[in-house]
């Protein structure tokens, strides 16, 4: 993607992040400290159009990759890693479907507009109220996650007097991703069905695509798979998308039903800190069509169409994390090492990651300029933990002070849709900036709200 000014600072921020003449930072041409004082700190700042253009950029990567070789592409935005009424109507605008895991991502979706064909529901354990909404809602299909759940998509299905489209989704053994909790191919983990069988019996992979096929009121759309997230190389998902066509072909020889799609799932990563390399669209896109060409001549059928589903690195870079810096404390550490840290007015109820993944994170002062060195500093939150840290190890001026304005980039992605209230602090806002006007497209929760909750 290109930059889109002389004093764009880079990856890992948007492209319309700037550092201008007198040290400040404006995000789309709007200058950062005046969306603290409008909106106030902690706040959440997406970049719509450096959104919209990664989502483009996906699209077109894969449509003009996969038409090389003779099939076609849909692109799904995982809504989990950040959804609001505004973020699916871009997406869809950009031509994009809408992944939901929960009914709450679903409804999301629907009320900005989403055709209910162009989204998909997802989850390990879906309510009997999600299987009804997706339903009603009509939507492009439901990805079954165990066999207890094909019969009750099939029982919900023949109550409601329709034909469910429906996706089974398989581990294909293939591990990636940064940290084993988002490394979701392996076997051990709660998310789909094995493609291993045990004493050359059916796998219960090929066990549950062909459930749905005897299943009424079901029809067996496709195989999805997921691999992990935070991938920086295409090796992983050429192999899962391999390993699928063959189930696809297995499932053929069984059954005589070649399915009509292949979902390859995400888990695309990004650059968190200024020496990250991203996963190229481009590149993937390339690779993989390569591979699903080869492995479908090699079997002997036709491609299918594929989907697959790049939500992090379609929202993740788009987005950065204004904070205000309160208490400031050297700590002097064996050895004589001082490690500043730094206290932010948010932490780990705006931002999980780190604490959960130990997620590694980037910061840099953006109200003002600083001629001074810099030093090791840690970022740290207000709540009451020890492991409460926004940024581990980064170089901030020496000369860091209560009242400066501090920027994290890369948080579009997994900040605001996985906030607590944890210590009762009410979560951020979410606004959007684009050619130098901001709106809100999430409001910041007050005290009033945390009360409105609580019965007494």
């Amino acid at each position: 993607m290109t930059p889109s000014g002389p004093g764009y600072l880079g990856s890992p921020w948007s492209t319309g992040v700037e550092r201008v003449l007198d040290g400040s930072v404006v995000v789309a041409g709007v200058d950062v400290a005046d969306l603290a004082a409008r909106y106030g700190t902690p706040l959440y700042v997406l970049d719509e159009a450096d959104l919209r253009s990664r989502a483009r950029a996906f699209r077109e990567a894969f449509e003009r990759a996969l038409a090389q070789v003779g099939a076609r592409v849909d692109v799904y935005y995982a809504g989990k890693a950040f959804l609001s009424r505004a973020v699916a109507r871009w997406v869809h605008d950009e031509g994009l479907a809408v992944d939901a895991a929960t009914g709450g991502e679903l409804a999301v979706a629907l009320a900005a507009g989403v055709p209910g064909a162009r989204i998909g529901l997802h989850g390990n354990n879906k309510s009997d109220d999600e299987i009804a909404a997706a339903i009603d809602a009509g939507v492009g299909r439901v990805v079954a996650d165990s066999l207890v759940e094909i019969a009750r998509l099939s029982a919900a299905a023949v109550a409601r007097g329709v034909e469910l489209p429906v996706m089974v989704r398989v581990t294909t053994g293939v591990h990636a991703g940064g940290h084993e909790h988002i490394a979701t191919a392996h076997e051990d983990q709660k998310f789909g069905l094995s493609m291993a069988s045990d004493e050359g019996g059916d796998s219960p992979a090929l066990s549950a695509l062909l459930a749905v096929l005897d299943a009424p009121g079901l029809r067996l759309v496709g195989i999805h798979s997921h691999i992990g997230s935070q991938i920086l190389e295409p090796g992983g998902f050429v192999v899962a998308a391999r390993r699928v066509l063959e189930l696809r072909a297995a499932l053929a020889s069984r059954s005589g039903v070649l399915v009509d799609e292949v979902d390859l799932g995400g888990g695309y990563g990004i650059a968190y800190l200024p020496d990250d390399v991203p996963l190229d669209p481009e590149r993937v896109a390339q690779e993989v069509a390569t591979a699903v060409a080869d492995a479908t001549v090699r079997l002997g059928t036709p491609l299918p169409r594929f989907s697959v589903e790049p939500g992090r690195a379609i929202v993740g870079p788009a987005g950065l994390t204004l904070y205000t810096v309160g208490t400031v404390k050297p700590v002097r550490l064996d050895g004589g090492f001082v490690r500043t840290y730094v206290s932010v007015d948010g932490g780990m109820s705006d931002n999980i990651r780190p604490a959960l993944y130990g997620a590694r994170y980037h910061a840099e002062v953006v109200g003002r300029s600083s001629d001074a060195e810099p030093v090791p500093a840690r970022v740290v939150g207000k709540h009451c933990e020890s492991g409460d840290i926004v940024v581990h190890d980064v170089p901030l001026p020496a000369d860091v002070r209560a009242g400066d304005l501090l920027a994290v980039p890369a948080t579009g992605a997994y900040g605001r849709s996985m906030a607590s209230n944890y210590n009762l602090v009410p979560r951020p806002a979410v606004v959007a900036v684009r050619d130098g006007a901001a709106r809100v497209l999430v409001r910041r929760e007050t005290v009033a709200d945390l009360l409105a909750l609580d019965e007494g």
